[in-house]
Parts: C-alpha cells; sequence; structure tokens
C-alpha cells in the first residue's frame, strides 16, 4: 500500500443471507484488506411506500430478523469485525432486537438512524421526529451501538434545500439538524457518537465543506474532549484506526 494514509479502515460488504458461509467470505476480505478491513454494511433498508424506499423497494423485508441473515451475522464478532447497519427510522426496533441477541458484536447506526420525511411521513414531520426520538432512547440502551451522525442532507429527510435558488448554509443546515444530533448526542453521549459525511449522497443538497461547518456549528457547546470523541476518539475506537 505504500506511504499514503488514506483508508486507514475498510468497511466492505459480505451478504448475510448466505449464512455461515459468511465466515468464509469474510475471512477472504480480512486477507485481503491488509490489516486495514474492520467490519461490513449490509443495508437493510426497506419501505412499504416505494417512495420511501426507492431503490431500496425490492430488498427483503425485517432482513434484520431473518433467521439465516442471523447465522452470517454471528460470523462477524468472532473474527473481530463490526456492522454498519443503514435502514430508515421506521427499523429501528429490528435493530434493536439484533443488538440485544448479538451484545458482543459493535453495531454502527448509520445516519441517525435514518429519519423519513418524504412519501408516506411527507408533512408529518411532528408525528414522525417523537417516533424516531422514541426508538434512538432504545436503542441507546444497548452498549454494543453507536451512531454516526449524519447522512442528513439525503433527501430522505425531507427538507427541500435541493428545491432552492441557493444551497444552503452551514446555519440553515445546523438549524434544521439540531434536533436529530442533540438527540442522539444525549442518548448516546459523545464517546458513542461520531460525525460522518455521507458523500457522494449528500451533495445533492451541499457541498462537503458547509456539511462539515455545519457539523462545528452543532459541536460548538460541547468541551474539547466531547468535541475530540464526536470528531475523531469515537471512530478511531470504533474502527480500530492507527492514526493521529
Amino acid at each position: 500500500y505504500g506511504k499514503a494514509a488514506i483508508c486507514a479502515g475498510i468497511v466492505s460488504h459480505v451478504n448475510l443471507l448466505i449464512g455461515d458461509q459468511a465466515k468464509a467470505v469474510l475471512e477472504a476480505e480480512i486477507a485481503a484488506g491488509n490489516g486495514r478491513f474492520r467490519g461490513i454494511r449490509h443495508s437493510s433498508a426497506w419501505d412499504e411506500d416505494p417512495n420511501v424506499a426507492h431503490m431500496y423497494a425490492n430488498r427483503p423485508k425485517g432482513i434484520l430478523l431473518d433467521s439465516t441473515f442471523r447465522r452470517g451475522f454471528a460470523c462477524l464478532a468472532p473474527l473481530g469485525l463490526s456492522f454498519d447497519a443503514w435502514l430508515f427510522h421506521p427499523q429501528i426496533g429490528e435493530l434493536t432486537d439484533l443488538a440485544r441477541a448479538f451484545p458482543d458484536t459493535r453495531i454502527v447506526l448509520d445516519h441517525c438512524g435514518g429519519p423519513v420525511g418524504t412519501g408516506r411521513f411527507a408533512g408529518k414531520r411532528a408525528e414522525t421526529f417523537p417516533v424516531w426520538k422514541a426508538s434512538i432512547l432504545e436503542i441507546a440502551q444497548c452498549p454494543n451501538v453507536v451512531v454516526k451522525l449524519g447522512g442528513l442532507a439525503m433527501c430522505l429527510l425531507g427538507y427541500d434545500f435541493h428545491l432552492r435558488p441557493r444551497p444552503p448554509s452551514s446555519e440553515e443546515l445546523a438549524a434544521a439538524w439540531r434536533p436529530y444530533v442533540e438527540t442522539c448526542i444525549e442518548a448516546f453521549g459523545p464517546d458513542r457518537c461520531m460525525f460522518e459525511s455521507n458523500f457522494p449522497p449528500d451533495k445533492g443538497q451541499c457541498s462537503y465543506q458547509v456539511i462539515f461547518n455545519t457539523f462545528k456549528r452543532l459541536a460548538s457547546q460541547y468541551s474539547e474532549a466531547e468535541k475530540t470523541a464526536l470528531f475523531l476518539k469515537t471512530a478511531k475506537d470504533v474502527y480500530r484506526l492507527d492514526i493521529g
């Protein structure tokens, strides 16, 4: 790999629906990763409304509860690997059940748990937010789960920034995202939260620089130690990154 200090940790994919056979695939990826392979992400995003699901409309329903999937999932912890979970907020309860069934497997809840504001949830933010928040508070009780703070610039959240004549400022994004980010930090604590970019999907609404300026605004109320956790330490610990 030479001297380039990039990709210090790799999160890849294995189809866990192959059950016990996932172990051999995971071992091959560990070997190919040359010391950098840290875990996988197997998307479980699904919704009954195609205007929510879009590209995930044909994915299996209830995959996290599937017994064959769970046999594949059981291969992760013995190999020291983590699981990144991408889903929509109505599915957080399924992930909570999985986390309780496998307390020794490190699980990363991506994109603040995928709060939805499109399709059947459009125009219902006041109703949907408390449901999402209750699910976040419940899954935060699982000590093996951490959360990534980001992915909120996707159109999934239901804001119309991509339709406005000018891209949003970091001030506007901070105001829109604050309830979600602060709920996650309050529930999990800074040591179990990490800011994330979600490029290229996020660039439909704003630039990479604006996203991180937004994160800086959202983090301004926290202590230096808490900021370090949010921007660096949690990710280092979770993905076992040997970086400065």
